[in-house]
């Protein structure tokens, strides 16, 4: 009996850090395999050990890595410890402020920053440097101080954070209802066809890749999402062009982009980082290498962001510019372009 009862006490500690439902057509799949398509950065190793340590669950029994994963089984998995994204430690890290009052404060977040704590990055985000510089932020419904809205990790630009739960409520209630204005700049393999257009399709998980989102043409599925994009300048193998945001889904941009054919530049989740349009010659290979190496990252920038201040519901709007490494890698193909037109004359 001794043994149950610190078996109950040793499980009241278990913190749960991910909990996921196997769809209903899911066939049966090890365990560890499935979890390494659901958890950013999880390594099969660590999963293994996670599970030999009696932490991965299976409709709240315990499981070895081999268990083979069955439609409606309910996954979670839990440790000793807190998650680390609850655990937010203040740290002392430069903000590029925009602007900033008594009930908000407008960031530009450069690439490679993410923005809140999660899975493999529990320190360097934004609000681990929001936490050090403002005291007492509001927390939204996923208990994350300050934030309204987020942006990828790779992707750079502009952020509102909100100061007051007044500030919280109404800028939230902003991006719901669509009234925000949000801008971006992207860079697309491809050349668009048309010089502006409007994407729709509802987005939702990946049913194979679960770190991937995807178009699906059920409206059952996924939520909808709709992006008015515009051509801004073409390379021939790659577009600049601006996105209108009337909804705000993870990585909207990213997937409906690809799902109209044209994935972003240099995107490696969505297969960007590859040549996808464009010639076989070397010198053609070496170019674009070259411009991945310029610009690391997927070529997406929040550039504009407008909302009615939550208190005197003025019209506030921002624009952050390009950063130098998508300046460096446009400027690139321009000259490419350039130098092509001059050789083909």
């Amino acid at each position: 009996m001794q043994n149950n009862e610190n078996e109950v006490e040793e499980n009241d500690e278990l913190y749960e850090h991910h909990r996921f439902i196997a769809d209903k057509g899911q066939k049966p799949l090890r365990i560890d395999k499935y979890l390494m398509n659901y958890i950013e950065g999880a390594t099969r190793n660590k999963i293994q050990t996670a599970a030999k340590d009696g932490n991965i669950y299976v409709n709240d029994i315990p499981v070895k890595s081999n268990y083979k994963v069955r439609p409606d089984d309910i996954i979670r998995v839990l440790f000793t410890h807190p998650p680390y994204e609850f655990l937010l430690v203040p740290e002392n890290i430069p903000l590029d402020i925009v602007y900033e009052d008594t009930a908000l404060l407008v960031v530009n977040k450069p690439a490679g920053m993410v923005v809140h704590p999660g899975h493999g990055n529990y320190s360097g985000t934004l609000i681990n440097a929001l936490v050090y510089h403002i005291e007492n932020l509001p927390v939204n419904s996923n208990e994350r101080p300050g934030l309204v809205h987020r942006i990828d990790k790779d992707t750079s630009g502009l952020l509102v954070v909100a100061k007051t739960e007044e500030a919280m409520h109404k800028l939230a209630k902003q991006f719901f209802n669509k009234t925000s204005e949000r801008e971006y700049v992207a860079l697309v393999w491809g050349d668009v066809q048309n010089d502006t257009g409007t994407v729709e399709g509802h987005i939702g998980r990946h049913p194979k890749n679960r770190l991937q989102n995807t178009v699906y043409e059920d409206e059952s599925q996924g939520k909808d999402a709709v992006t008015h994009y515009k051509v801004l300048e073409r390379f021939g193998y790659v577009t600049l062009i601006s996105c209108k945001l009337e909804t705000g889904r993870t990585h909207q941009i990213r997937v409906h982009m690809k799902h109209i054919g044209h994935t972003l530049f240099n995107d490696e989740r969505y297969g960007g980082d590859k040549i996808l349009k464009g010639t076989t010659f070397t010198k053609y290979k070496q170019f674009v290498d070259n411009c991945f190496k310029v610009l690391p990252r997927q070529a997406l920038h929040a550039k504009t962001l407008g909302f009615k201040h939550p208190v005197n519901a003025e019209f506030m709007k921002f624009e952050a510019p390009l950063p130098e490494d998508m300046e460096l890698c446009i400027e690139k193909w321009r000259n490419y372009i350039k130098h092509q037109k001059e050789f083909d004359n």
